[in-house]
C-alpha cells in the first residue's frame, strides 16, 4: 500500500470518483487538502467569497452536468454558512459531497473554546443531509468518501457530509485507495411490474407526473420513450422541468396551477403514474384516480395518495423495466392524446387566464431572447414563481429552481456552478433585487474565473413580494423597502458587464446580446410592483391575519 497523507488520500479518491472540479475556500483546518489539490492537475478548485456560494454552486453544477457537485468548507462558521446550499439540495434530492474540515481531534467534544469549534457539528447538518461521515485518520479516508459516493449514487440521491480533523489531513501512513463507487440501477421484480403494467393497461385516461427524481437518475430519454411506448400525455412538476420538452406531442407543461385545462387534465385522470416525485402537497390528483408510483425512496410512495401502487427502484432502470412489461400488455395499442394535448398545450401557450398579467409579456419577452438550449435558474421572485407554469423548455437539465426550500438569493451563485458544469451552454438567472444583493460578491468570482453567466435582476427597490402581501392583506407594508446599487455600476466595479433595460419588456434583447458577449453580464430590470399571480390565489392560512385560532 503507498504512503499518502491524509489531504492526499481525500484527492486521490476524488480523482477515482471522476470529481473535476471543487467549489470551495481557503482556511486553515483545510491546508493538507489544499496542499494535495495544488499539486493534483486533474481537479481544479473554484474559490468563492462565501461560503454560502460552495454548496449552491456545487448545486447548480450537479443540476447541470447530471453528476455529484462538491464543495469544500472549513468546519463551525463555514459548514453552517454551507448549509442553506445544502438544504436547497436536499429539497431538490440533489447529489453533493460537503468536505468540511473538523478542530483538532483531541478537542473534539470538549468545548474548549477552539477556533470554529461546533459541538456536535454532524447532528447541526442532518436535517439536510442523507449522510454523514467523520474519519480520523489518513487511511479512513478512502473507504468514507467511497461510501458517501455510493449514497449519491444510490436511493434518493441528496446531499451527503465528510469531515476530518486537519491533522489527519497532513498525518501520513499507509492508505489503500477504493474503486469508484457505482450506480444503483436496481428495478423492481419482474412480477410487481407486470402488476403495474395491467394496471396502466387497463386505464382510459392515464396520465405521467413526473418529478425531479427523473432527471437525478439521468432517465429523461426513458421518460420520453415511455411515453411514447404507452400512448401517455407528460405533466411535470416544477422540479420535472425539462425532463421532456415542451415541443413533445405527448408534453401537457409543468407545475399544476389552481385551476385550468392540465389542473383538469389531472383531476379527470383513472390512473396517475406518478415518477420521481413525492407526490406529496396540494394533491393533484382526483379522488377517483389511482396512482403507480415511482421512486427510488420507499418512504415517499403513498405517503399522502392511500389508492398507491408502489414500485421501488431506481427510476432509470425502472422504467426500462416497466416499459418492456407495458409493451407485453398491450399499452401502445391506446390510441395517441397528442390531438388533445396540443389543444390543451395552445391555451397555455397563450396564457391561458394570466395572459392579462405584466409577468406573461416580461417572460415571454426574456424566453424569445434566451436560447433554446440555455440552463435557466429561476430565483425566487415574481418572474421566478410565473416561470413555474410559463417558462417552455426544450432540452434537458435546462430549468433549475430552488424546490421546497424556497432560498432567496440562490439563484445567483447556482448558475455559476451550472456554468461551470455546462460552460458550452448559456446560462440564465433571474432574481429580484433583494435576492441578489445576498451574494452580489459573487460578480468578483465570475470575472476571475470567466465564467459568463447573464444574470437579470428585476429591481423593484423592495422585497417585492413581501411588500405586496403585507400592504394587500395586514393594511400596509413594514420594513420590506430597500436601498440598492446602481446595478449597472457595480457590475462595472467588478470588470463585468452593466446593462440597463429602458421597459421591462426590453429584458430579452438585453439578454440575446449579453449571451453573444460571452462575459459575465449583469442586466437590472427596472419594474413596478407586480400583481399576485392567479396561480397563487389559494393562499396559505396563517399569510392573511385570522380571528382565534387555525385549526
Amino acid at each position: 500500500m503507498p504512503v499518502m497523507s491524509g489531504g492526499q488520500a481525500v484527492v486521490k479518491t476524488l480523482i477515482r470518483e471522476g470529481v473535476d472540479v471543487i467549489f470551495g475556500l481557503p482556511g486553515v483546518q483545510m491546508y493538507g487538502i489544499l496542499d494535495a489539490l495544488r499539486e493534483e492537475p486533474g481537479i481544479r478548485m473554484v474559490t468563492a467569497r462565501h461560503e454560502g456560494t460552495t454548496t449552491y454552486m456545487a448545486d447548480g453544477y450537479a443540476r447541470a452536468t447530471g453528476k455529484p457537485g462538491v464543495a469544500l468548507v472549513v468546519p463551525g462558521p463555514g459548514l453552517y454558512n454551507a448549509a442553506a446550499g445544502m438544504s436547497t439540495a436536499y429539497s431538490r434530492s440533489s447529489p453533493i459531497l460537503v468536505i468540511a474540515g473538523q478542530i483538532p481531534r483531541a478537542t473534539i467534544g470538549k468545548d474548549l473554546g477552539g477556533l470554529h469549534e461546533v459541538n456536535d457539528q454532524i447532528d447541526t447538518i442532518k436535517p439536510v443531509t442523507k449522510w454523514q461521515k467523520r474519519v480520523m485518520s489518513p487511511h479512513e479516508a478512502p473507504g468514507g468518501l467511497h461510501e458517501a459516493f455510493r449514497q449519491m449514487r444510490s436511493g434518493r440521491p441528496r446531499p451527503v457530509e465528510f469531515e476530518m480533523p486537519p491533522e489527519a489531513m497532513v498525518e501520513r501512513e499507509n492508505v489503500e485507495l477504493e474503486e469508484s463507487a457505482p450506480q444503483d440501477r436496481s428495478a423492481p421484480p419482474t412480477d410487481r411490474l407486470a402488476e403495474a403494467a395491467q394496471l396502466i393497461a387497463g386505464a382510459m385516461r392515464p396520465v405521467i407526473y413526473a418529478g425531479g427524481g427523473v432527471a437525478r437518475s439521468n432517465a429523461e430519454s426513458e421518460l420520453v420513450a415511455f411515453a411514447e411506448a404507452t400512448n401517455i400525455p407528460v405533466v411535470t412538476s416544477a422540479g420535472g422541468k425539462s425532463t421532456i420538452s415542451d415541443r413533445h406531442p405527448l408534453s401537457l407543461g409543468s407545475s399544476l396551477g389552481p385551476a385550468g385545462m392540465v389542473k383538469d387534465t389531472m383531476e379527470q385522470a383513472d390512473i396517475v403514474v406518478v415518477v420521481g416525485s413525492r407526490f406529496s402537497l396540494r394533491n393533484p390528483a382526483g379522488g377517483g384516480a389511482n396512482l403507480v408510483q415511482i421512486d427510488a425512496d420507499p418512504s415517499v410512495i403513498g405517503q399522502i395518495y392511500p389508492n398507491t401502487f408502489g414500485l421501488v427502484g431506481d427510476v432509470k432502470g425502472t422504467l426500462i423495466a416497466l416499459q418492456t412489461e407495458c409493451e407485453k400488455a398491450g399499452t401502445g395499442s391506446r390510441p395517441s392524446p397528442a390531438a388533445r394535448v396540443a389543444e390543451i398545450r395552445a391555451s397555455l401557450d397563450g396564457g391561458e387566464d394570466e395572459k392579462d398579467q405584466p409577468q406573461d409579456s416580461i417572460l415571454k419577452s426574456l424566453r424569445e431572447g434566451t436560447p433554446d438550449d440555455a440552463i435557466f435558474i429561476s430565483g425566487m421572485t415574481q418572474l421566478g414563481y410565473y416561470s413555474r407554469l410559463h417558462w417552455p423548455v426544450y432540452h434537458t437539465k435546462t430549468y433549475i429552481d430552488s424546490g421546497y426550500s424556497g432560498n432567496l438569493g440562490f439563484s445567483y451563485p447556482t448558475a455559476l456552478g451550472a456554468k461551470v458544469g455546462r460552460p458550452d451552454v448559456p446560462v440564465v438567472s433571474i432574481s429580484g433585487d433583494g435576492g441578489f444583493m445576498y451574494y452580489s460578491g459573487e460578480l468578483a468570482t465570475a470575472v476571475k474565473y470567466g465564467i459568463n453567466v447573464v444574470s437579470v435582476v428585476f429591481n423593484d427597490n423592495a422585497f417585492g413580494n413581501v411588500a405586496r402581501d403585507l400592504d394587500l392583506d395586514f393594511g400596509g407594508q413594514y420594513e420590506a423597502a430597500l436601498h440598492n446599487p446602481d446595478f449597472v455600476k457595480l457590475a462595472e466595479a467588478y470588470g463585468a458587464v452593466g446593462m440597463r433595460a429602458d421597459k421591462p419588456t426590453d429584458v430579452g434583447d438585453l439578454v440575446a446580446k449579453a449571451v453573444k458577449l460571452e462575459k459575465p453580464v449583469l442586466i437590472e430590470v427596472p419594474v413596478e410592483r407586480m400583481p399576485r399571480p392567479k396561480m397563487m390565489a389559494n393562499r396559505a392560512p396563517w399569510t392573511v391575519p385570522q380571528d382565534g385560532l387555525i385549526k
